[in-house]
């Protein structure tokens, strides 16, 4: 055999090892990306095998179709209970109430619990009045029972200014009050009506769903803010704890098995709707390209949307 042949045979051989390298790199890769899919996903089957299902309410509450889409998915799910973890200041009246309806609706399927995290405050507590049972840490923020209506009056720095706001109405309190004119009396006497219909309905769904008597609900519904210890005792939450206290709960007072994998619904429950890059940047991060991971994550983006009309809705104001 000439030493060229030899040569010859030599890299071939070299070249298929390579080749056989590469492919069993490229399974073991495909093999950790489904792993990594299954485990953020709830695995292939994960909607349809007994499971515990965990969904995050969290920032603004607006009612989102997203959300409430991901209500009714978990309602026809094989999820045996559902755990709410609720972090949010509030949001908009009417998306709380319809968030509110929605997890009402879930509970008439599965037994529902909530977990305050940080806060539970004014719309997201009305959410929270949904589940079953509400468990608080001792200093999460819950009540703010009441409704708000805010809106600024430039009407003096454009006096000063020397620019004047002339309108046509069909009607004196059409797109009043408004900003750029003084608040009539009855535009303020309008909207108060408006606030003080909306906030009755807030005061009877708390005293409703946490069976209060009206002294008792006098006493949390003055639009202050209450920690979990306070709030105990007030009849705002059933029991302080988080998650360990919850699902124990479910398993004592509904008959979920404790052992059920807990399932997050917070991400799309399917491939439809999730990101590749996120996806990707966990491979590398598993495989130690963490420079890499940590680009692609700087991909996914979130954005908030805006709040309008009615809100119920905490927040600390600094400033005098």
């Amino acid at each position: 055999m000439s030493n060229v042949t030899a040569d010859y045979l030599v890299d071939r051989r070299k070249l298929r090892r390579q080749l056989t390298t590469w492919r069993v790199a490229a399974f073991a890769l495909a093999v950790v990306a489904v792993l990594v899919a299954a485990f953020r996903f709830g695995g292939l089957v994960g909607p349809f095998r007994p499971h515990i299902a965990k969904l995050e309410l969290s920032g603004v509450i607006t009612g989102d179709e997203e959300t409430l889409k991901r209500l009714r998915e978990i309602g026809r799910s094989s999820a045996a209970a559902v755990l709410l973890e609720i972090d949010s200041p509030g949001g908009t009246t009417e998306g709380s109430e319809v968030l509110y309806e929605e997890i009402r609706r879930l509970e008439q399927k599965k037994p529902v619990v909530a977990v305050v995290g940080g806060m539970a405050a004014s719309g997201a507590y009305i959410a929270a009045l949904g589940a079953d049972r509400i468990f608080a840490h001792g200093n999460s923020i819950v009540g703010s029972i009441g409704v708000l209506v805010q809106y600024p009056n430039f009407s003096g720095l454009m006096d000063k200014v020397g620019v004047k706001y002339e309108s046509i109405k069909s009607s004196p309190l059409k797109a009043s009050p408004n900003g750029f004119e003084p608040t009539s009396d009855a535009a303020r006497d309008a909207i108060a009506a408006l606030i003080a219909d909306s906030f009755s309905w807030f005061k009877e769904l708390v005293r409703e769903r946490r069976g209060m008597s009206e002294e008792e609900l006098a006493k949390v519904a003055d639009g202050r803010v209450f920690n979990g210890r306070q709030g105990l005792p007030l009849k705002l939450v059933d029991a302080l704890g988080g998650e360990r206290e919850a699902i124990a709960w479910l398993e004592h007072e509904k008959g979920v098995a404790s052992h059920l994998p807990l399932r997050d619904w917070s991400r799309p429950p399917n491939f439809a709707g999730f990101r590749l890059s996120s996806l990707a940047a966990d491979v590398a991060e598993t495989v130690g390209w963490r420079v890499l991971a940590d680009s692609l994550r700087q991909t996914s983006l979130t954005s908030a949307g805006s709040v309008d009309g009615l809100v119920s809705v905490w927040q600390m104001y600094s400033g005098d």
